[in-house]
């Protein structure tokens, strides 16, 4: 009898064993090519270029609405902003229990989640460590003294990793501030001093739609001063010198969360406990980088939409490691594909999927388009909803407050500055977008 409640004991141990642990690394504000290994010829991001090189980089990852509070919804949830009702930065609606975090934790894992929350008032009850901050660089500690908030995240992602129990599989998200700006300070950027003498002496090229003609292709109510995207545009780059000013702050800050991914990863290597971990390392959004003559994010343009993705899993076969990928992989496929890892039941008001396969290299369907929708915040003077199909040639983009349409030939014109919307040539692929963004939620189902 001992013998048998031993053998069961072992066969479970070995079973919470090959559970892996799922490390999430959420940074913010970072759009596409924020990396070393997406070709930026600025910025150094040496450790999760490493992680590329062990895992596989998706070039085409997106998100379903690209606004913090929003997106980190739809991360939590796998839904879009239709389904899980958070039109900007309060609670979702979906329930907790329907969340990957809540689902995780009741099939036996220890769940963490340090920094950045932005979902209404934080759950910290709901997660075994749970400590959420952002809003400003610099943080007030007991007794006066102050801390970067990139280096809090790293205290408190150590802290997790040390004292967390050993015998249970373990979920953190590691969600970074930066480089998220602080809005209210005319600095927007505010790295550690020890950044500064990085990229001191170098002349951050700017992009070649970042002109006066570009903005003026916008559409109009996107052109209006009262328009958040060219508010902030004049905060950081409405001189040559602002721009190059700003753009150093960034990427000193992107460098200095680069550098925390490494100790984090350096912790879990040490534990032994690196290849038995799922790594993801993703942002919230895109950011426009003076592109349009815009700042910040919102819109349904490339900058915005588009954020890196990148994948460590033992599941990668080796021929496949420091490959990239093209797939569209959206935000919301990052909860089905940790619960279906954990081997815990993914929920069907997931309307994300598990893109393992995709790494693993058995996908044999995968979408070609997909669903971006955005509420209107504030006024739709300031931030107005837009609706957009996205393929990888083609782009719809509708404005329903304006009655305003845009469609772009991606192939053709990757930087999105001739509106083709009476391209009669493209009347048909036109109309057949149009009819997609009537119906949002078999859109969705369809993408």
């Amino acid at each position: 009898m001992r013998w048998m409640l031993a053998v069961l004991m072992l066969g479970a141990a070995r079973a919470e064993e090959a559970r892996p642990n799922i490390l999430l690394l959420y940074a913010d504000d970072w759009r596409h090519d924020t990396l070393g290994c997406a070709g930026n010829p600025v910025v150094k991001t040496p450790h999760l270029d490493a992680l590329a090189k062990e895992g596989l980089r998706f070039t085409r990852a997106c998100v379903t609405t690209s606004i913090c509070g929003v997106s980190r919804s739809s991360l939590l949830t796998g839904q879009w902003m239709s389904r899980h009702g958070n039109r900007g930065f309060d609670m979702f609606k979906t329930p907790w229990e329907q969340t990957y975090p809540a689902l995780l934790r009741e099939s036996g894992y220890w769940t963490g989640h340090v920094g950045k929350w932005h979902n209404g008032k934080f759950p910290a009850g709901r997660f075994d460590f749970g400590r959420a901050y952002d809003g400003r660089h610099w943080l007030m500690q007991p007794g006066g003294s102050q801390v970067h908030v990139t280096r809090k995240n790293q205290d408190d992602a150590l802290e997790f990793l040390k004292g967390r129990p050993k015998d249970k599989p373990f979920c953190l998200t590691v969600a970074f501030f930066a480089t998220h700006a602080e809005d209210a300070n005319p600095q927007q950027y505010l790295p550690q001093p020890e950044s500064m003498s990085l990229y001191e002496n170098v002349k951050i090229p700017v992009p070649a739609t970042a002109t006066d003609e570009a903005m003026r292709r916008l559409p109009p109510f996107l052109q209006a001063p009262s328009n958040e995207g060219r508010v902030r545009w004049k905060w950081r780059f409405d001189t040559p010198e602002k721009y190059q000013a700003m753009m150093k702050n960034y990427y000193r800050m992107a460098t200095e969360v680069d550098a925390v991914c490494g100790r984090v990863l350096d912790e879990l290597k040490a534990e032994g406990e690196l290849d038995r971990t799922i790594v993801v390392f993703t942002t919230d959004n895109g950011y426009f980088h003076g592109e349009h003559g815009l700042a910040d994010k919102w819109y349904p343009y490339e900058e915005s939409i588009r954020v890196p993705l990148i994948v460590r899993d033992a599941r990668i076969p080796a021929e496949r490691r420091g490959m990239t990928d093209e797939h569209f992989v959206l935000n919301v496929d990052l909860a089905p594909m940790f619960l279906d890892a954990a081997g815990a039941k993914v929920p069907q008001t997931m309307q994300g999927k598990d893109f393992s396969a995709l790494y693993r290299g058995d996908a044999r369907e995968w979408r070609e388009a997909f669903y971006y929708e955005h509420p209107t915040i504030t006024n739709k003077e300031r931030i107005p909803s837009s609706q957009a199909w996205v393929t990888k040639d083609a782009k719809f983009i509708r404005w329903p407050e304006f009655g305003y349409e845009e469609f772009f030939d991606l192939k053709k014109d990757p930087g999105e500055m001739e509106n083709r919307i009476r391209d009669e040539s493209r009347k048909g692929e036109i109309e057949e977008m149009r009819l997609k963004l009537a119906e949002p939620e078999a859109a969705v189902g369809g993408g």
